[in-house]
């Protein structure tokens, strides 16, 4: 069995108790869900309920939306199966969020076709969008990518090929009279080497899956702390397994640097599952349960994880309140 493949059961029994003390929640068997009451999710493992139950209009605001409908980029490097509206409705179901932002894959490169068809189905009151768009874009089509919902660019450094840091600044000008952000997945190395581009763009930047900072003493965490605490940078508390070495059910080893942006600038934080994650194998898929647990031990203070699931995502996509 792999060791990313684990069940609520085990999680209870190896790692309850650290959690509940970490989080401020005492684990019994009166609030440990089991397994049976569970949905079964595609591309999740397992089929219980979280223990935290999410406040009303919870967002969250990193997932995809993969569907054999829309036309594959000849140069994409991810290509995961099908993982469409209907199975991001169970996740929801299981985890109790309201809202919503679906983020173009880089699957689907800068055809965001796909994705206005995805946010018209969700619908505006519930569910924003982040596109991604090379240079060649028309005002024209960033237009139509604002009345469908889309609120930012995403620039994915990691698997490049659509875009890269060269766009950074002058789509960053075209976007920032619409109100939008760009929202930057790279390295810690790039991070550092580009401070002065996040420094001096007329938009917020967002930073995927905790920066992908390694660790508290890593020189990154600093550059986006500083633009977090200016009111300028956003990190995402998501993705654990990205970098984690100790993996599930604890992901220990990603506490420190998720709790260094929640004690620095938690008014400056949001929430995303990641599902239906495309980096992780078929065959080891994490529990979203177990995922969204972790914010009780990243988040203890319910009121500032209330800020993060509910009301840091109205300031940075426009929910309604």
């Amino acid at each position: 069995m792999s060791s990313k493949m684990i069940t609520r059961r085990t999680f209870l029994k190896g790692a309850g108790v650290a959690l509940g003390v970490l989080g401020g929640i005492q684990l019994t068997t009166k609030n440990a869900w089991p397994d049976s009451a569970g949905v079964k999710v595609p591309f999740s493992t397992g089929t219980e309920l979280p223990r935290l139950k999410v406040p009303p209009s919870t967002a969250d605001c990193h997932h995809h939306i993969y569907d054999s409908r829309f036309p594959i980029d000849p140069s994409a490097t991810l290509k995961p199966k099908d993982a469409t509206i209907a199975d991001y409705r169970l996740l929801q179901k299981r985890l109790g969020t309201a809202r919503n932002v679906v983020i173009q894959p880089s699957t689907y490169g800068v055809d965001n076709s796909g994705l206005i068809t995805v946010l018209k189905e969700f619908g505006l009151n519930t569910t924003r969008g982040v596109a991604v768009v090379n240079t060649s874009v028309s005002d024209a089509e960033l237009q139509k990518l604002n009345a469908v919902g889309v609120r930012g660019i995403r620039f994915n450094l990691v698997q490049a090929g659509a875009t890269t840091i060269d766009m950074v600044m002058p789509l960053s000008k075209r976007i920032a009279a619409l109100g939008w952000h760009i929202q930057v997945h790279a390295l810690p190395e790039l991070i550092v080497k580009s401070e002065t581009v996040w420094d001096s763009v007329p938009c917020p930047v967002v930073f995927d899956h905790l920066g992908r900072v390694p660790s508290v003493n890593n020189p990154a965490l600093n550059v986006i702390i500083k633009l977090m605490k200016k009111g300028k940078g956003w990190v995402k508390l998501s993705g654990a397994y990205q970098d984690s070495k100790v993996g599930p059910p604890t992901y220990a080893d990603r506490t420190d640097v998720a709790r260094t942006y929640v004690k620095e600038a938690p008014r400056q934080l949001v929430w995303g599952s990641d599902w239906p994650h495309p980096t992780e194998k078929d065959d080891a898929k994490p529990n979203d349960a177990i995922l969204l647990d972790l914010m009780s031990v990243w988040v203890p203070d319910a009121s500032i994880r209330n800020q993060v699931f509910v009301d840091n995502p109205i300031r940075l996509y426009g929910f309604s309140k």
